[in-house]
């Protein structure tokens, strides 16, 4: 008889992986309540550098800008990146389609540093050119960001429309509905869980991005991971801990919440499948 238990092996394979995985996201957490300066040596349990770090102006500016940046970038990067897709998927053939099936790709594999410094030397060639930008700060580092963001989330929303059962939509039109009625009330939910994977997905890398923002920002803008790479470049300090810790939790968070929607929808569709 077979039995369905995991063996051994595989419990302790797992058990492995996962500590491999956590385990050091585990000891930023302990460590961030530390009492001691020092990050290596526990001096018992305390959370003054939670205080400490909501005290400082430069961190939470920081933190506001990259979170603003990331949410602008987010929904840009979801707009451009499902008009790519429907273009790749829903027109067929036309001119131009294998150069924009090979940039969208080369963007997902390009290296952080050349991306960045082609980026750097565009904005250098326009402020000669044309006199824009006057300077680089926000503007500059949303555009360097949906430049490779889009490019995520057109191959996240091209994967669920290619799969996309379109006899609902044919069903649609037979009724009447005009295009936009049956993009609105039958495409975009049934595509509603890429799109809003392609959302957290670009939201993420905009606001862990640190190598294009460096090349794209200026003097007057400062994103939270430029911060944290400037500090840490002197010693990583109980604040440090203590922020990474804020943002672990507040991912954590996002992802049970999105996975919630996620699972409430599919359990609706589910029911009126039913």
């Amino acid at each position: 008889m077979k039995t369905t238990g995991l063996s051994p092996f595989v419990i302790v394979c797992m058990v492995l992986g996962f500590a491999f995985l956590y385990a050091p996201i585990v000891m930023l957490i302990i460590f961030s309540f530390n009492a001691s300066r020092l990050v290596t040596v526990w001096a018992g349990f305390s959370t003054k550098w939670y205080g400490e770090l909501l005290s400082d102006d430069q961190v939470l500016g920081a933190a506001y800008l990259s979170f603003k940046i990331a949410f602008t970038n987010a929904c840009l990067s979801v707009i451009l990146g499902t008009m790519a897709a429907f273009a790749l998927v829903r027109f067929g053939r036309f001119i131009g389609r294998s150069v924009m099936i090979q940039s969208i790709s080369s963007r997902l594999v390009l290296p952080d540093v050349i991306l960045g410094l082609s980026i750097l030397l565009l904005f250098v060639s326009l402020q000669n050119m044309i006199g824009w930008p006057a300077q680089r700060g926000v503007m500059t580092i949303i555009i360097a960001h949906v430049t490779f963001s889009s490019a995520y989330v057109a191959i996240v929303v091209q994967s669920r429309l290619a799969g996309l059962d379109r006899s609902f939509e044919e069903a649609a039109f037979d009724l009447g509905a005009n295009p936009f009625t049956v993009f609105r009330t039958v495409t975009l939910p049934m595509i509603a869980p890429s799109l809003i994977a392609g959302w957290l997905l670009a939201f993420i890398l905009s606001f862990d991005d640190l190598v294009i923002a460096s090349f794209a920002s200026g003097p007057s803008a400062t994103t939270l991971p430029m911060v944290i790479f400037s500090k840490v470049r002197f010693g990583i300090t109980p604040e440090i801990n203590a922020l990474a810790t804020i943002i672990v939790v507040v991912v954590a968070i996002g992802v049970v919440f999105a996975g919630r929607m996620l699972q409430r929808q599919a359990d609706q569709r589910a029911g009126g499948r039913a």
